[in-house]
């Protein structure tokens, strides 16, 4: 599929348009991702991810783990493949096109997260992956590159930029993409996002049903999959935060993580070859 990421002159991001894919398109043509799993019974988090990776568009999606983990995941997922761990990471073939890890991965998650980024595959960064380098913050700078991101939320953010005040969201946003080096997405009612070569937008498409828990392991894995089809870190931010918003906007009162994946290919169907008068950006 092909995705334009749309914006307002004042920075807002507008409805991204979605593009079919090519007819001779198959599942290697459309990435493959990988969702690094939480341990037995911290499970949840990552499939919500790999699920919505899968569901975004993303050709093929594994969730790598232990092999306890994975038993638990068998017992619910069916498309998306599973993969036990090994030191050697053998697993990160030439195919592997995005990783996300975060998401239930852990307070231990650090080495994990240094040998993904070791990968050199565009990587989104959530969760444990960022609170595991509260205590040496510079240890993940000097990993991540421009074509990662990091979403973090609000207590997220303090812990890997603790001098970097929040009075001035875009201020701040900015500085900590140019600090790391990477693109970065502060989530919130209004959630920011910056790149480290300056270029700022912000998402004000939401709802407050969003607030519920596993809705940013949706929003990662969005970002995942998108990654994985090989749209550029920062429209891949901006055009999930948005698709993000926009299933809040649609499913309204009991919405729960679990009942976003349904919804994600409502939202691609109301960006398809749609909001033509809004478009901004190159096709990716």
């Amino acid at each position: 599929m092909g995705f334009t990421l749309n914006s307002s002159a004042d920075g807002t991001i507008l409805r991204p348009t979605l593009v079919p894919p090519p007819s001779d398109a198959h599942k290697y043509s459309r990435g493959h991702a990988i969702v690094w799993s939480g341990a037995a019974l911290h499970t949840g988090a990552s499939r919500l991810s790999a699920q919505a990776a899968l569901a975004v568009g993303a050709g093929l999606v594994t969730i790598v783990g232990e092999r306890a983990a994975l038993a638990e995941h068998a017992a619910h997922v069916t498309a998306i493949m599973l993969r036990e761990a090994s030191p050697a990471f053998d697993f990160v073939g030439d195919r592997v096109s995005a990783f996300a890890i975060g998401p239930g991965a852990g307070a231990g998650a650090q080495q994990a997260v240094l040998k993904v980024l070791g990968c050199h595959v565009p990587t989104v960064l959530d969760a444990d992956a960022l609170t595991a380098f509260e205590k040496h913050p510079e240890l993940l700078f000097n990993a991540v590159a421009s074509t990662d991101v990091m979403t973090p939320h609000f207590g997220e953010f303090r812990r890997i930029f603790p001098d970097i005040k929040l009075e001035d969201r875009q201020k701040a946003v900015s500085w900590a993409a140019e600090r790391a080096q990477c693109v970065v997405l502060l989530k919130g009612a209004e959630t920011c996002i910056a790149a480290p070569d300056g270029r700022y937008l912000v998402n004000r498409h939401a709802s407050p049903w969003l607030a519920t828990a596993g809705s940013g392991d949706v929003l990662t894995g969005l970002i995942c999959g998108l990654l994985a089809q090989g749209v550029p870190a920062f429209d891949a931010a901006a055009i999930a935060t948005w698709l993000h918003g926009d299933i809040g906007v649609r499913a309204g009162p009991g919405l729960t993580a679990d009942s976003m994946i349904g919804h994600i290919p409502l939202v691609l169907r109301g960006c398809l070859n749609d909001a033509l008068e809004h478009v901004t950006g190159s096709r990716t």
